[in-house]
């Protein structure tokens, strides 16, 4: 199929999806409902492994397109000009997926939250893969809700304001909605013991608003004097049953994470990101309220935000400006905003 515009005949823009869980099944949906040609679908879950990518969004139609295992196989046969990445949460997990995109020469973007801005928190993983996406001319980064509501948002907000002294930030989400390796890295189901040998202590956990802070001050033109994260469990006073886990977590036991990350500047402002993600008790919702402070202040709330949509509509929304950046890890503080789409995807691209 291809899209006729004023300019001429545009094929429509060939994309994998890569991990089609909780996540990638809105993904492959926004896809095709954005006129992008979906030429592959991975994921390693028996559960999906052999469907229709079509039956797997959830679509009435089927889409020619089988969830495969073989994740080198899909790259090779495809041909594609991008692919979303929705597998895991920390760069560690992330390599050999990103790493496989750019030595085909294809375009990654990934919900990959560390990867909003990893040159701090993997700098040598991040290097590394921006060489590699430069020799095969390719573009690599990390995006979604964070992207908009953590960033672009308070950015935006920022424009309006003389002075800035402070900028505060609560945000928080069920993990239940994302899939095991974000549970998993926030600690949901551990002991108090656990969870502060696994998750406390440990030097190479980021919280995901370190990295998101740092893409702010990167955006804002301001350089890092210091930063600290404080990271505890959340708890709850009797069992929740976790789906996402496969088990009931224990009153008593971690059901999450409160992380709470304080940025200060060389230019004055301080930057306190708190983020709390867990396994949701009946009746909590999620949460993204920004205050700046200074002159004039200002307060920002978006209630009940649909954290799991607008992950995947940024990431799918963004797509052409991926495709025209250049080559390299370039994080999206160094592109234009996530704009809406009105028109298949391949129309915006020039």
């Amino acid at each position: 199929m291809t899209v006729v515009t004023a300019s001429g005949v545009k094929p429509r823009l060939r994309v994998i999806q890569y991990g089609c869980g909780k996540m990638g099944r809105f993904f492959l949906r926004y896809l095709y409902e954005k006129g992008a040609d979906i030429v592959g679908a991975i994921d390693a879950a028996p559960a999906v492994v052999g469907k229709d990518a079509g039956e797997v969004a959830g679509l009435d139609c089927k889409l020619n397109v089988t969830v495969r295992d073989d994740a080198e196989a899909v790259f090779a046969e495809t041909d594609a000009d991008a692919c979303i990445i929705a597998i895991a949460s920390l760069m560690e997990d992330m390599y050999p997926c990103f790493e496989r995109a750019a030595r085909h020469g294809v375009n990654a973007i990934s919900t990959c939250e560390e990867s909003l801005y990893p040159w701090t928190t993997s700098p040598a993983l991040t290097n590394k893969l921006d060489r590699l996406a430069k020799q095969t001319g390719c573009t690599l980064c990390g995006s979604g809700y964070q992207d908009v509501f953590w960033g672009n948002l308070v950015v935006v907000l920022a424009g309006a304001t003389h002075r800035i002294d402070k900028i505060e930030g609560f945000t928080s989400y069920n993990v239940e909605d994302y899939g095991i390796a974000l549970a998993q890295v926030h600690g949901a189901g551990l002991t108090p013991q656990e969870f502060q040998s696994r998750i406390a202590d440990s030097a190479s956990l980021p919280s995901y608003v370190w990295n998101s802070n740092e893409w702010l001050v990167s955006r804002m033109g301001w350089s890092i004097k210091s930063q600290r994260q404080l990271l505890t469990p959340t708890f709850h006073d009797t069992d929740l049953v976790s789906s996402t886990l496969g088990t009931t977590v224990p009153a008593g036991h971690a059901t999450g994470m409160d992380a709470v990350v304080t940025t200060e500047t060389f230019q004055g402002p301080i930057i306190v990101a708190h983020c709390i993600g867990k396994v949701y008790a009946p009746g909590e919702t999620d949460r993204n309220d920004w205050f700046i402070f200074g002159e004039p202040d200002t307060r920002c709330v978006i209630q009940q935000p649909a954290t799991v949509e607008y992950t995947c509509a940024t990431i799918v929304n963004r797509l052409p400006s991926l495709v025209e950046a250049p080559a390299g890890f370039v994080t999206t503080e160094k592109q234009p905003p996530a704009d809406y789409r009105t028109y298949p995807l391949s129309t915006y691209l020039t």
